[in-house]
């Protein structure tokens, strides 16, 4: 905003979770700015001000001219308010940080975003090359720890801490506002994301988590669905078409490595943070399924088998366009590609 408009009446800034707000509500704000020349109004934290959905639509349609920009950290939220903004807003959703975009903080040195055609074809040179400017494998570790989410820079040492209030706050608030969750399922839903950061990565069963969690299946169903729209989970479906109509997901994981440590601290299962790294990174712009032989089919072209160092092709033995991702090396060699590269995919 300072880059944009430098000091300047016509823009403002507000943060809703000022308990100083002096105006009534967003629209009594709005015109007060409005009458005093405002064009650009910066609203932060949107989802703390109740009705804000009915207050944003007043402003666009009483003050055409204010340009307004709102954020907030409800997922849920926002992501339930698209249907009633669908005319008035355009909602973009935030990333975290990419492995290559953490190292961009960390070292001052600047890289360039990969296609992952790029990474098939050239992994070898890439990696050679970025290994020559800095060392991927020292920052790697602290990247699955802390690095999703630039808040680190305030203090890597609590913001696990951080991370960990944040999945309270979706369990405990934006689950009950959007998905009217029973109270006396918190601690079950918390219990169930511990459980599942320690698993090695297999195909949930449904019937089991039910009864193990003294839930439903369709109550399981729903709160997987819900904590996936506020990326906390990631589900993977299977590659094969006579299974698509079931709806069940093949595979389970958290949404980014980050949250293994604020849920587990160390004890996290270290084939679940992998494949949650890959699959994290390359999610934002690849089709990402469960194949017959594999760990992932990606674009329904190439498979991938994700281990460490020493992983071997014998599970993905015979097929075309496949690849082994290993953790712990820097450079590979012909179809062994390292894990931190797919780190560049943005």
């Amino acid at each position: 905003m300072k880059d944009t408009f430098g000091i300047s009446d016509e823009c403002l800034y507000v943060s809703m979770d000022d308990i100083n707000f002096p105006f009534k509500n967003l629209l009594e704000l709005a015109e007060a700015f409005s009458q005093q020349g405002g064009k650009y109004l910066f609203i932060d934290e949107v989802h703390k001000q109740p009705n804000w959905i009915v207050q944003l639509k007043n402003i666009y349609d009483f003050h055409p001219k204010l340009n307004v920009v709102f954020t907030g950290s409800s997922i849920l939220e926002l992501d339930h308010s698209k249907a009633d903004l669908s005319r008035r807003a355009i909602l973009y959703t935030m990333k975290g940080l990419s492995f290559r975009e953490y190292l961009e903080i960390e070292t001052g040195e600047l890289f360039k975003y990969l296609t992952l055609n790029e990474i098939l074809t050239n992994h070898e040179q890439i990696a050679f090359d970025i290994v020559n400017k800095i060392k991927p494998l020292k920052y790697f570790a602290n990247y699955c720890r802390y690095g999703y989410y630039p808040y680190y820079l305030q203090n890597a040492e609590t913001y696990s801490i951080k991370l960990s209030e944040l999945i309270n706050l979706v369990v405990e608030q934006d689950l009950l506002y959007i998905a009217n969750i029973d109270k006396e399922h918190y601690a079950k839903i918390k219990r169930f994301l511990y459980l599942l950061s320690q698993y090695v990565p297999v195909k949930p069963n449904i019937s089991s988590l039910s009864a193990e969690m003294g839930m439903s299946r369709n109550t399981i169903a729903n709160y997987i669905h819900y904590l996936e729209r506020a990326e906390i989970l990631t589900t993977v479906y299977t590659s094969d078409k006579r299974f698509k109509g079931l709806a069940k997901p093949e595979k389970l994981l958290l949404f980014h490595p980050n949250l293994y440590f604020a849920i587990a601290n160390d004890n996290a299962n270290s084939g679940s943070l992998r494949e949650t790294f890959f699959v994290n990174q390359l999610g934002y712009k690849h089709r990402i399924e469960i194949p017959e032989q594999g760990d992932f089919l990606i674009n329904e072209t190439y498979t991938f088998e994700i281990g460490g160092k020493s992983k071997t092709n014998k599970q993905i033995s015979g097929l075309q366009n496949s690849y082994i991702v290993s953790d712990d090396i820097e450079i590979g060699f012909k179809n062994k590609i390292p894990l931190w590269l797919f780190g560049f995919l943005y």
